[in-house]
């Protein structure tokens, strides 16, 4: 079977779990903290406060849903075509898994306003007073450090993030 086939449908599969977890937890802090007192894990460190976030990222941009959704089909659209476009190579799973995770956050955020003009959050850092966030956040967050990290810090080299460009053919 081709190679891009195998990639894009383990993408799929890794998207679709990581989807399912936030929608689920998402679906526990609204059936188990909405109207409660937050659930303290570590007293004045952290706990689990429900919260809906009509805005993005820290409660920025409320009420500008038409950019999200924008924004997200965005991201889906260079998902896609990187996933698509990628060498079919090992070397560049990092970046496959970076994007998908993305991708799965995006997902998970934007259900979230589609269907209820807001999103679910409850993770509370209390020590710090961090805003309150969600698994999807996570998602986003973590690979798009690690994703920085793999880009920025040498990890490819010139001549495989040019293969990554439009019109550029892999070489196997």
């Amino acid at each position: 079977m081709n190679k891009r086939i195998i990639r894009f449908a383990l993408s799929f599969l890794l998207f679709g779990l990581l989807l399912a977890l936030d929608q689920w937890t998402k679906g526990l802090a609204a059936a188990k903290l909405q109207g409660q007192e937050p659930f303290v894990i570590l007293n004045g460190i952290f706990e689990l406060q429900y919260s809906e976030n009509m805005g993005a990222a820290f409660g920025l941009l409320e009420g500008h849903h038409i950019l999200f959704m924008a924004v997200a089909a965005l991201v889906f659209a260079a998902v896609l075509y990187l996933l698509w476009t990628l060498p079919a190579d090992k070397r560049y799973l990092p970046l496959i898994f970076c994007m998908t995770v993305i991708a799965a956050g995006a997902a998970g955020n934007l259900i979230d306003r589609m269907t209820q003009g807001y999103v679910v959050d409850f993770f509370y850092f209390k020590l710090i007073d961090f805003p309150i966030f969600n698994v999807a956040d996570c998602y986003v967050t973590g690979a798009t450090g690690l994703l920085f990290v793999l880009l920025f810090f040498g990890f490819y080299s010139d001549e495989e993030l040019t293969a990554m460009l439009p019109g550029r053919k892999e070489s196997a």
